[in-house]
C-alpha cells in the first residue's frame, strides 16, 4: 500500500513538471487548437522531466483531404 501511494505521488509530480514545461514553451498561449498543437502539448506534459534534458517532443498530424464540392 505504501508503494502505491509513493508511485502515485511520483506520477503527479512528473505530470506537474510536464505541465510547467509546456507552459514555458508557450503551448498554453496558442489560440489555434489544431491536431499538431494539442498533440505537442499533451506529449510535452507526459514526457515531463525529459523535456529538461533536451527532449523536444512534437507531433505532426497528416493533412486530411478536403471534401469535394
Amino acid at each position: 500500500m505504501r508503494l502505491t501511494s509513493l508511485m502515485s505521488a511520483l506520477v503527479v509530480v512528473w505530470l506537474v513538471i510536464g505541465a510547467l514545461a509546456a507552459g514555458q514553451r508557450g503551448y498554453y498561449d496558442q489560440s489555434d487548437a489544431d491536431c499538431g498543437s494539442i498533440g505537442s502539448t499533451l506529449v510535452t506534459i507526459f514526457a515531463g522531466p525529459l523535456n529538461y534534458i533536451g527532449l523536444n517532443p512534437e507531433v505532426d498530424c497528416p493533412d486530411t483531404p478536403q471534401p469535394s464540392e
